[in-house]
């Protein structure tokens, strides 16, 4: 009887005992989902989590414990990453979403973007086209290319041309020898230059030639210095300088002079000679004017400090030169203020002295060259340490009113410049990262199918293993 009754227990054991086994290893994925089949939620439990938005699902690690399928994942589409984990192809939190309109796609945050708050938002007080806006210059240094410093007195000239000699990563550097003013800035592979400066060419035009000067006597220099095999090839001129804020530019022109200077040899060439003593008086008897006081710099009525900007980026041709006689005070003004203006917003280019980094970014940008080190601004300067007071700053600026008018101007322009620059960058690199993960996704699209045969591979291993073991 015992032994009948052992036998009628043994078979629903050993029955019961077979379902577990084929049920374990024919659908091992419902391990970890059955473990918590039936739980409930705890009382001190709010509620369910919020579904984590597509950036947040992109960052959040995957929970501790978490037990994930081995199954091969859909055959549609590109492989969706387990919940929580981060897919290492995408940086950009887009884990499954369809591919469709980029436009939609979270971009990451630009620090440079003005809506980041590193661009304060512009407010433009001029209106200028996208071609004057858009500074873009194919200089070819290896072919007859030449950039034109146009060097205005006390602007940062000084700084900015050592500069150009001796901070531009070229393929062939200039060399600048202890001891020597000049530098030599031949193109690569040739004995020709590719720059006009004072510290490359020297004041081959006359001490701080001005653009009337420069236009008309920089081609016939340059063609007497080229080889003339090279004559019978075009030559393009890029022209470039900086300005400086009036009044500090002014005090410290008269800070210089207070020193010595006196410029006496600068020519003034105009339509084909220089000023009459009579155009161009001089405002002291002696060899300089050392030592002079503010009030009698200001006091001269023939002193060049004064608005000198302008008069030194104007075309001096359309005014009759320096013969204050061929018009009348208020047309001449207007025509030299509208002038200055025009040959500034066609240069290849200008920096501002209070701006240095933006200074170095533009010229970086617009002749695709690249300083080796950093521009570095000077907040502290001769002009900076004189203590004048307000009447004689109003008088400063009455007397360089038309350097005023153009240092509004250029100093619109040149903001403008910097965040349309700032704003095509950003549009590059967003379009960049978008490429970046389109490609990826076609990655992961043709590396799929191989990925499936894997997986499935591994786990009819396991199974036969298992099997076997069994």
């Amino acid at each position: 009887m015992d032994e009948r009754f052992n036998k009628w227990l043994l078979t629903p054991v050993l029955t019961l005992l077979f379902v577990v086994i084929m049920y374990q290893y024919v659908s091992p994925s419902c391990t970890s989902s059955c473990a918590n089949f039936g739980e409930q939620p705890r009382a001190d439990d709010a509620g369910p989590p919020a579904a984590p938005g597509p950036a947040r699902r992109a960052q959040a690690p995957p929970e501790q414990g978490e037990r994930r399928p081995q199954l091969p994942p859909p055959p549609r589409g590109p492989p969706e990453g387990p919940r929580g984990a981060a897919a290492p192809e995408d940086e950009d939190g887009e884990l499954g979403e369809p591919e469709e309109d980029d436009d939609d796609e979270e971009e990451e945050p630009d620090s440079e973007a003005p809506e980041n708050g590193s661009l304060p938002r512009l407010e433009p007080r001029f209106n200028f086209s996208l071609k004057d806006l858009t500074r873009f210059v194919d200089f070819n240094i290896k072919g007859r290319d030449v950039i034109v410093f146009l060097h205005i007195q006390k602007t940062g000239g000084t700084t900015f041309g050592r500069h150009l000699v001796k901070n531009i990563r070229l393929e062939q550097p200039c060399s600048c020898k202890a001891g020597q003013k000049k530098c030599t800035c031949h193109r690569p592979g040739k004995k020709e230059t590719w720059l006009f400066s004072r510290f490359s060419t020297g004041w081959s035009c006359g001490l701080h030639a001005d653009w009337t000067e420069l236009t008309n006597c920089v081609p016939a220099i340059m063609e007497k210095k080229d080889c003339p095999r090279n004559h019978s090839h075009t030559r393009n001129f890029y022209y470039i300088t900086m300005l400086r804020d009036p009044v500090s530019r002014y005090l410290s022109e008269w800070k210089h002079v207070q020193r010595g200077a006196t410029w006496k040899t600068s020519l003034h060439m105009c339509d084909g000679r220089s000023p009459t003593p009579d155009e161009l008086p001089t405002c002291y008897p002696g060899d300089d004017w050392s030592g002079v006081s503010l009030r009698e710099f200001m006091d001269c009525p023939y002193n060049l400090a004064n608005n000198r900007q302008v008069r030194m980026l104007a075309d001096l041709s359309l005014v009759g030169c320096y013969n204050l006689t061929f018009m009348n005070e208020s047309e001449r003004n207007t025509i030299l203020l509208q002038s200055a203006k025009n040959n500034l917003k066609n240069m290849a280019f200008f920096g501002l002295t209070e701006f240095q980094r933006k200074t170095q970014f533009l010229f970086e940008r617009t002749f695709n060259l690249k300083f080796i080190s950093p521009f570095t601004q000077f907040n502290i300067t001769r002009a900076s340490n004189v203590d004048i007071n307000e009447g004689a700053r109003q008088h400063i600026e009455e007397l360089n009113f038309l350097d005023v008018q153009l240092y509004e101007y250029a100093k619109d322009l040149f903001q403008q410049r910097y965040h349309h620059t700032k704003q095509l960058e950003h549009q590059r690199d967003r379009q960049k990262r978008r490429e970046e993960r389109r490609l990826q996704r076609e990655h992961r699209g043709h590396r799929w199918p191989k990925e499936d045969g894997n997986t499935e591979r591994a786990v009819t291993e396991d199974y036969n293993s298992q099997v076997v073991r069994w």
